[in-house]
């Protein structure tokens, strides 16, 4: 019961992280391009938006990225020392996997403390586009919890001796 309800919150998270990253860079690429062509091509002719875009998805893919790097076990941790003391492996892998959990439940209450300020000033939006900026405040819990879940997931695998939740090491 409970690996086929991590199996399928692993799913939910992939699916989320690949897509919404997919999704995202691709409407930084395609503004980015339409504002260089039109740029190149006409005298004045500009997107202005398109570098407000691009710095919005930069942010956006820098948290998500986070998720995906604890997926793929990219995040930052001590490596050296593990390597000299391999009796130190799973000892500071369970410390680096709590300072992930630490670090995403303040990450959830500063993410929804951050939005609902954001949220109350109404004058709080982008500066082109007119977009509130609690949307973009939103993605930090939202993130934090993807963090937490996933950390969650990875900590039964290392602690299983499992590579992934579907159980190929």
């Amino acid at each position: 019961m409970l690996t086929r309800t991590l199996q399928a919150v692993d799913r939910v998270l992939r699916h989320i992280e690949d897509w919404s990253l997919f999704a995202a860079v691709a409407i930084a690429l395609l503004s980015a391009m339409a504002n260089v062509i039109l740029r190149k091509m006409t005298n004045d002719v500009s997107l202005y938006w398109s570098d407000e875009v691009v710095r919005k998805v930069i942010y956006f893919s820098t948290y998500i990225g986070c998720v995906a790097a604890i997926r793929n076990r990219s995040l930052i941790r001590i490596d050296a020392l593990p390597q000299m003391l391999p009796v130190l492996k799973r000892p500071l892998a369970l410390f680096s996997h709590c300072t992930v959990l630490v670090f995403s439940v303040i990450m959830i209450y500063l993410g929804v403390q951050m939005t609902i300020m954001m949220y109350k000033d109404e004058y709080a939006r982008t500066a082109t586009l007119q977009i509130p900026e609690y949307f973009f405040y939103a993605v930090l819990p939202v993130m934090a919890v993807m963090m937490f879940l996933r950390t969650l997931i990875v900590m039964r695998e290392d602690w299983l001796g499992k590579r992934d939740i579907t159980g190929e090491n």
